[in-house]
């Protein structure tokens, strides 16, 4: 009898003990609603470098984003600087500029998954000129590839490599540079998937 009182007891104490840590830990989390409760190794998750936009005493005008020095090129950039972004420009890329890359099975199928994320929201998938965006009617315009007319003259489906790459790199009319987005090396699959749907294929 006294042994059973005695395991009721320790029982009670188990549970009362365990209520009270619950409760202090339950009130402790909602006291404060924007803290976040303990944090185990913040050193871990805590950047040590500068953000990009973060205030940076260690240069004179206290940003941390500079300019880079004056003549640098980032590392993978190609210049394009020998066809501007003008009607002349255009026409030369489109008499001399030639795709490097082998037509082949990998590199079409970089062009197609490259024109699918960032060309067929207007252009179609299959070069139609009826994209998601033209049909929402968020564009018009946009000319397809085997039937359409150029805004600078011609038919599309005469369209040379160069000039889509020229079109690809500076951007035209409702379309903007996709320099930024596409590397030059993507430029020039997605260029030869262009013109594997100028064929119709």
């Amino acid at each position: 009898m006294k042994g059973s009182t005695l395991a009721m007891n320790k029982n009670k104490f188990v549970y009362t003990a365990f209520l009270a840590i619950a409760f202090a830990a339950t009130f402790s989390a909602c006291k404060d609603k924007r803290s976040t409760g303990l944090e185990y190794a913040r050193n871990m998750y805590d950047p040590i470098a500068y953000n990009p936009d973060q205030p940076n005493k260690n240069f004179k005008d206290g940003k941390t984003a500079q300019l880079p020095p004056a003549h640098t090129k980032p590392v993978g950039f190609t210049e394009y600087d020998e066809y501007p972004n003008t009607k002349e420009g255009y026409e030369a890329a489109g008499v001399s500029m030639v795709n490097p890359l082998p037509v082949d099975t990998v590199n079409l199928a970089q062009g197609k998954h490259l024109f699918t994320v960032f060309c067929s929201p207007c252009h179609g998938d299959k070069g139609d000129g009826q994209g998601h965006l033209v049909k929402i009617e968020k564009f018009s315009g946009v000319p397809a590839y085997q039937t359409g007319s150029s805004s600078r003259g011609g038919n599309m489906v005469d369209l040379t490599a160069g000039k889509i790459y020229h079109t690809i790199t500076y951007g035209v009319n409702n379309m903007g540079s996709h320099a930024s987005q596409i590397s030059p090396t993507d430029r020039w699959k997605v260029v030869m998937y262009v013109q594997q749907l100028q064929k119709g294929q």
